[in-house]
């Protein structure tokens, strides 16, 4: 049974907070509008009816206008907007660190850019770049990218990714941690995650740790800056031109988050009715925990996470913690779910504040992920969200305090997601709702003024998921597009046609066939009827 108190202390979410003093000053992005809206603390009551079936969230939307005083009418977006396509996960290889398929890359660069796409995201992976010793770089693949496409007139996003890609060594697109850091893990298992059970997860650093000198005299975070910052200088040329973006990673997938969910998957379906377990285990998570709850005087909440919580497939009506009155919604829930909740927004602004100082005056714009955790949505709970780090729940906006501090650093929103329908969702999943999520989180991002970028959950290519990435994207007014993700199925000449009309539908444009200029003449990229892959793609030249 879950911990409980009838006669718990006051306490304040600040007291949860780890709390990191740095002597440096730092400074806005120079070149970036900086959102600095600040609104007075506003609580959302019931944010899970924000996708209220019998009236569509129209009249929870004009509820959430009154409590953030926000109009909803109030922006309109003026032009379209842009569409990326994130690069196949083997564009760079992993041994040689150059660049794979340099021909049938440049075929598909040109179709995409005759298509009207705006660019590509170029994941660049810890495990590549710093792959056999601390503070020795190899740019070399991703060097090459960024080259072709600034030669073929597309911009390039590149994203950090400081996780592990891939389930194991036997998965084709397997990138782990750079080496020395698993042997750095190996000498203490606890720089890794792990739940109540003594599982490990390796996908990311534990952020317990964030701050200690653990990896060879760095602390996790001077080794994400110190990698940002040498990306910096090996790509300073290409900043502000070619390379318009930087997503930074905060988590595992790239997402600022916990990695609640077991990373081993049998199928897409168990995976959304998992509930989750909580990240908090490790040594030094469980440090943290413990000082939090000597500072209230609460001794006996700072042994580990909630018991009574579930297993990972449990219904959580059938648990303690995240029935719908469970013990969630107590003293101790909410300080543990604070603390959780509150050690990965510590997380998150620490890394901002790293890239914002790294970043400064190069004309890029900073984007940051956060996961699309829907399938308990439409519970009071919302169980899945809690354990990934999110205290949102049908009593509390979770990602409102997200928002804000993105907001703080000028960054953008992402989220997947954006294909979903509820309608399909809850045929296996009765409480999913990723349409009432991506609801709120919009919303969020609105009431906060940063911009939002959206992706979708997987590689769908049909008319009806364009159609309802367009009815979501409406949502904000200011939007971009991350297309997830380029292989030979997206050239396939129907595929093609679909993907080429959303493009045109997003950007507003009358002619797809946008021309190319090398100089000595128009070139222009056609298609075959029974194209299907990059090569089969004919380039005429216009003389």
């Amino acid at each position: 049974m879950a911990i409980a108190s009838p006669s718990a202390p006051t306490f304040s979410s600040s007291s949860f907070s780890r709390t990191r003093t740095d002597p440096t000053r730092f400074l806005r992005f120079s070149a970036l509008p900086c959102h600095r809206a600040q609104p007075p603390p506003r609580r959302l009551l019931l944010t899970s009816r924000l996708n209220s079936p019998d009236n569509n969230g129209k009249e929870d939307l004009q509820y959430y206008e009154l409590q953030h005083k926000f109009s909803t009418h109030r922006h309109r977006r003026r032009e379209g907007s842009p569409v990326f396509v994130t690069l196949p996960l083997d564009s760079v290889d992993y041994s040689s660190v150059k660049m794979r398929k340099r021909k049938a890359m440049t075929a598909s660069f040109m179709a995409l850019k005759a298509a009207g796409v705006e660019g590509v995201v170029m994941e660049v992976w810890w495990g590549i770049v710093e792959r056999e010793e601390p503070r020795v770089y190899n740019w070399q693949g991703y060097l090459d990218i960024v080259s072709l496409a600034g030669r073929l007139g597309l911009k390039v996003r590149a994203a950090m990714a400081f996780h592990q890609c891939g389930k194991g060594p036997a998965d084709p697109f397997w990138i782990p941690l750079p080496r020395w850091v698993l042997e750095e893990i190996d000498k203490d298992p606890d720089l890794a995650y792990s739940d109540r059970f003594g599982r490990r997860n390796r996908e990311y650093i534990s952020l317990g740790c964030d701050t200690l000198p653990v990896l060879h005299g760095r602390s996790p975070i001077q080794a994400y800056a110190d990698f940002m910052r040498n990306f910096r200088d090996t790509f300073g040329p290409f900043l502000g031109g070619v390379i318009t973006g930087i997503q930074i990673g905060m988590g595992p997938a790239g997402e600022l988050r916990y990695p609640a969910c077991a990373p081993h998957q049998p199928t897409l379906a168990s995976h959304y009715r998992e509930v989750g377990e909580f990240q908090c285990y490790d040594k030094y998570m469980l440090a943290s925990l413990n000082a939090c709850a000597q500072e209230i005087g609460m001794c006996e909440w700072a042994s580990g996470g909630p018991s009574g919580s579930s297993s990972f497939m449990q219904n959580p009506e059938n648990t303690d913690f995240f029935r719908s009155f469970g013990s969630w919604d107590t003293p101790y829930g909410e300080f543990f779910l604070e603390w959780y909740s509150g050690q990965l927004l510590s997380h998150g602004e620490t890394i901002c504040r790293a890239a914002e100082t790294i970043f400064q005056g190069t004309e890029v714009k900073p984007y940051a992920k956060v996961a699309g955790v829907h399938w308990h949505y439409s519970t009071r709970s919302h169980p899945s969200e809690l354990t990934a780090g999110y205290y949102n729940t049908s009593k509390r906006d979770g990602y409102l305090p997200i928002a804000r501090m993105f907001g703080r650093y000028g960054f953008t929103m992402c989220c997947k997601c954006f294909e979903m329908k509820d309608s399909l969702e809850q045929l296996t999943t009765m409480w999913s709702s990723p349409e009432g999520f991506l609801r709120q989180l919009l919303l969020s991002a609105r009431v906060c003024s940063i911009p939002f970028d959206g992706e979708n959950s997987a590689t769908t290519l049909d008319d009806d998921s364009f159609k309802q990435v367009l009815k979501m994207s409406k949502e904000t007014p200011s939007f971009s597009f991350n297309f997830v993700r380029m292989d030979k199925n997206m050239f396939d000449s129907r595929n093609w046609a679909s993907f080429t009309r959303f493009v045109r539908q997003m950007s507003e444009a009358n002619n797809l066939r946008a021309k190319l200029d090398f100089g000595g003449g128009d070139i222009y990229v056609s298609f075959s009827a029974t194209a299907s892959v990059p090569g089969n793609i004919r380039v005429v030249l216009a003389c």
